[in-house]
């Protein structure tokens, strides 16, 4: 009797990796980016009344949704440039990664109450780190890729809206993941620097 081995092409491996190394650099930026955003909104969170969560949460998603759209489309201008070239941009997050650490000592700013127009442009407004780090990776991983990559963040979109609505009831919790973010995000835009890097070919 004749034992089948059945063989697994290539291609196939190699799909299974694309993918699972977009789920990972996907997640990560994602993250990273918007650590100190989780704590920073169940602050906020935490004096809204309790009725107007779904709407002023709604108000953040469409703001992040805005800023993956943008990076999707600037990234795609980016297009005509050697993807070497792109790899510059790493210098971006870790600019604000030495910025942060240089204030690493500053005072915490109480968060107030805000509405849900003022939470979408402050959101907005806030989202330079997070532009800065997915505008390249838009860039490097082309437009299927880049829509998958939208995916994974509105799938951790969904995430942060819930750990913020449970965290909003745990005042204390947020205030020491407010100060320990101070510590870590510079380290994790280091970090975001060299998947930069690496997703561009430069390493």
């Amino acid at each position: 009797m004749e034992l089948g081995i059945r063989t697994v092409p290539h291609s196939n491996v190699t799909c299974v990796h694309s993918a699972f190394n977009l789920v990972l650099v996907g997640s990560f930026a994602f993250v990273g980016t918007m650590l100190d955003n989780l704590f920073g909104f169940a602050a906020q969170l935490a004096r809204t009344p309790r009725a107007r969560f779904a709407t002023v949460a709604g108000s953040q998603s469409i703001a992040v949704a805005v800023l993956v759209g943008l990076a999707g489309a600037v990234g795609s201008t980016l297009g005509a440039l050697p993807i070497r070239w792109v790899g510059v941009l790493a210098l971006a997050p870790w600019a604000l990664g030495w910025r942060r650490w240089r204030h690493r000592h500053d005072d915490v700013l109480a968060t107030q109450r805000r509405g849900v127009v003022t939470t979408f442009l402050l959101t907005l407004g806030l989202g330079g780190d997070n532009l800065a780090v997915w505008i390249p990776l838009m860039r490097a991983s082309g437009v299927l890729d880049g829509l998958a990559l939208g995916a994974v963040f509105a799938v951790w979109q969904m995430l942060f809206v819930g750990a913020s609505w449970a965290l909003a009831t745990h005042p204390r919790v947020v205030d020491w993941g407010q100060r320990a973010a101070r510590y870590a995000i510079p380290w994790l835009y280091f970090a975001l620097g060299l998947v930069v890097l690496a997703e561009c070919r430069v390493t």
